[in-house]
């Protein structure tokens, strides 16, 4: 049991925190990060975290959820730190970035994939750092001697064509939405999506006029409002599946989600098995398990007979 413990809230963070002898385990929620959506609920093996739903704005938008933690429950197992889309949790220990549960192997890595070919940029585009909704995406230029430049409209021409471009992206924080490489005229950046799903909106359910969706949505684009029929529709083509939408949602039934895939490193844990039960479809339940017992087998009979199986 700790010696200590604290709960801390301000405008910007939530922290929780464990003090024993050795060690010093600490949970930061920072609220400008947080879009209230509904991963790290559902992934909660102990049901610490709860979403409050928040009035409107007094211009009559709607606001994120608010995500409270229950420090009594939580044991600062690190899962919602690993499933937050947006890297707005984070756990350590003793002042490091320690996540038990991955290093016990008995919860994957979340997989941000995301590539980038510099050597495509031309010398004077930052589309993609105007594009990200979340401005993680910095756009510099780099002189053969690593000096850093910060305004190249004022070098020559030939001082230009020997400029390096370097693109640097917040991974920890990047929920995989696509923009960036849309956007891009060059074909620099390559993203897959964290996590996979389906978001239909019900135009029988959904009242007119209403953006409460659109209101709390952080990817730009990913809901979209027609003014011709006063309803919300959707590009799934940059949706992240977090589910924001859905929590704000005043229409059972409204707005129809689920996450079908999710993107991550390999692991046998019942502790995931749980988790995604919450987080995904049956279907996607079904394949994981199956794909599972496949590989156990073929590795039972390598183990047993001595050969490997093609």
């Amino acid at each position: 049991m700790p010696l200590k413990t604290f709960k801390r809230e301000t405008q910007d963070a939530l922290t929780l925190e464990w003090v024993l002898h050795v060690k010093n385990y600490r949970l930061t929620l920072n609220r400008k990060l947080c879009v209230g959506c509904e991963i790290c609920t559902l992934a909660c093996p102990k049901e610490a975290i709860k979403l409050e739903k928040q009035p409107k704005t007094p211009e009559g938008k709607a606001q994120h959820a608010k995500v409270d933690i229950a420090l009594e429950k939580c044991n600062f197992c690190g899962i919602c730190d690993i499933l937050c889309p947006y890297g707005a949790i984070r756990v350590t220990v003793n002042g490091e970035h320690v996540l038990n549960v991955v290093e016990k192997e008995s919860f994957p890595q979340l997989v941000r994939d995301i590539q980038v070919d510099t050597s495509k940029c031309t010398i004077d585009c930052v589309e993609c750092e105007k594009a990200c909704p979340l401005n993680l995406i910095k756009v510099t230029w780099v002189t053969p001697e690593g000096k850093v430049v910060e305004d190249i409209g004022s070098l020559p021409e030939r001082e230009r064509k020997s400029l390096k471009v370097d693109v640097e992206i917040k991974k920890e924080f990047c929920p995989c939405c696509r923009i960036c490489e849309f956007k891009c005229p060059e074909g620099v950046l390559h993203v897959r999506k964290s996590f996979y799903g389906k978001i239909r909106i019900n135009r029988e359910k959904c009242p007119e006029g209403c953006r409460d969706c659109l209101d709390v949505c952080p990817i730009t684009g990913a809901l979209y409002f027609s003014e011709a029929d006063k309803k919300v529709y959707v590009n799934e083509v940059f949706c992240v599946y977090c589910g924001a939408c859905k929590v704000v949602c005043p229409v059972e039934g409204a707005l129809e989600f689920k996450r079908t895939k999710i993107m991550h490193t390999p692991v046998r844990s019942g502790a995931w098995n749980k988790a995604l039960e919450r987080l995904a479809s049956p279907l996607e339940i079904t394949k994981e398990l199956k794909a599972k017992g496949s590989q156990k087998a073929l590795e039972s009979v390598e183990k047993r007979f001595g050969w490997r199986v093609p």
